[in-house]
């Protein structure tokens, strides 16, 4: 049987516990209980013991279960669950934790979904996950380890494990062409100590092989680069770089003659009174990218039809406070923004804002967690709608 086939069979299977009457849209999302200085400058009230774990909600605002929980995985309330991200055949959903050496395998196919652990010795808060083109090999970040552990995604053994003296790795982009990996050198564990460059390393061999300053200030500059993406088609190779810290981002360009990236500021983002820039997405055509910053909460859309590597601001929607990740419909027509950073006060609203790409505007909000006591810490839909956005 097919991948596609296997998946269809699987959300067909689950169709039992979705009481759906007409179309829906069904997220994943990881859930914790808020801290009670997030709780407080919200002006909620406690819920008690500390809860983590995996839901399944409907987000289309079309449907007569907008916003409703459809399924609920209790996690360990020590877990410190961060964020989900697919395998490329998203059969597979990976399950990063900032409280324990470990990584959770989601079995996608499994009915109902299964939940497997991997021991990670070297990770000390886990962050990103990231799959290379052919979808062989995943990385984990480990911010507070300076590591990145290299997995096979067909066994999930571990082939490899990368140490980076001095360096927080939270975000990384591989790229296959040019035989680079490029990791982001963010914070400490406990968010002192924002680094200023980007680490780069040879995909073969893991050796490192230098460095890349994204600020144009005097070191130590604070600026806390945190995600890295390459710009997924196109001749030219590149990256885009936000600065958690610094409100900024950054291009690095491959220059295929000399071998090496040449790195520029390429917008500033407290020229619209936005700070803490975080997630980065692409449209379909790629000629539009999409940004997230947390604080008041926004998201940036960009126009890059004239050239790929010179983004210029089209609009900027505002979203609730703490505005992170994304998820987007594979038809380019919706995007789902969930609003909550580390449960960080005035960055943690709890809410998912709708937006309708096309007319660029927030069309509803879902509350549900957020009136539950709850921050959602990632959202993806379900393999169906799934858009990568360039991931």
């Amino acid at each position: 049987m097919s991948i596609s086939k296997i998946i269809t069979a699987s959300l067909v299977a689950f169709s039992f516990l979705f009481s759906a009457a007409h179309a829906e849209i069904l997220a994943m999302m990881l859930y914790e209980s808020k801290s009670p200085d997030s709780l407080k400058s919200l002006k909620l009230s406690g819920t008690g013991e500390r809860k983590e774990g995996i839901v399944i909600m409907d987000v289309d605002p079309g449907s007569q279960n907008f916003g409703k929980i459809l399924w609920d995985m209790p996690l360990p309330n020590d877990t410190v669950s961060h964020h989900i991200f697919y395998d490329r055949t998203m059969t597979k959903g990976y399950l990063t934790s900032l409280a324990k050496k470990e990584l959770g395998v989601l079995d996608m196919t499994a009915n109902p979904f299964r939940l497997k652990t991997l021991a990670m010795p070297d990770c000390t808060m886990g962050e990103d996950v990231v799959l290379n083109e052919d979808n062989s090999r995943w990385y984990l970040t480990c911010m507070a380890s300076g590591t990145v552990i290299v997995g096979d995604v067909q066994t999930d053994k571990i082939i490899d494990v990368i140490r980076i003296p001095g360096i927080y790795p939270h975000g990384l982009a591989v790229n296959s062409k040019i035989n680079r990996i490029l990791v982001t050198s963010t914070v400490k564990g406990d968010m002192t100590n924002p680094g200023e460059v980007i680490t780069e390393i040879d995909a073969t061999t893991h050796e490192i092989l230098g460095s890349h300053k994204v600020s144009l200030k005097a070191s130590p500059s604070g600026e806390a680069p945190v995600e890295i993406l390459f710009v997924p088609k196109g001749d030219e190779i590149i990256a885009y770089v936000t600065n958690m810290f610094g409100n900024t981002l950054w291009t690095l360009t491959w220059d295929s003659g000399k071998k090496k990236f040449r790195s520029e500021q390429v917008f500033d983002f407290s020229t619209v009174n936005a700070g803490v820039p975080l997630e980065i997405y692409f449209n379909q055509n790629v000629d539009t990218m999409y940004i997230s910053s947390a604080s008041p909460g926004f998201v940036h859309i960009f126009d890059l039809k004239e050239d790929v590597g010179k983004p210029k601001l089209m609009k900027t929607v505002k979203t609730d406070q703490g505005s992170h990740h994304i998820a987007f419909t594979n038809d380019g027509k919706m995007g789902f923004v969930q609003n909550s950073l580390l449960n960080l006060p005035g960055m943690s609203s709890g809410t998912i804002n709708v937006i309708d790409l096309k007319k660029e505007e927030v069309v509803a909000t879902i509350t549900t967690l957020a009136d539950m006591g709850l921050n959602p810490n990632v959202i993806v839909l379900l393999p169906e709608e799934n858009h990568f956005a360039g991931h």
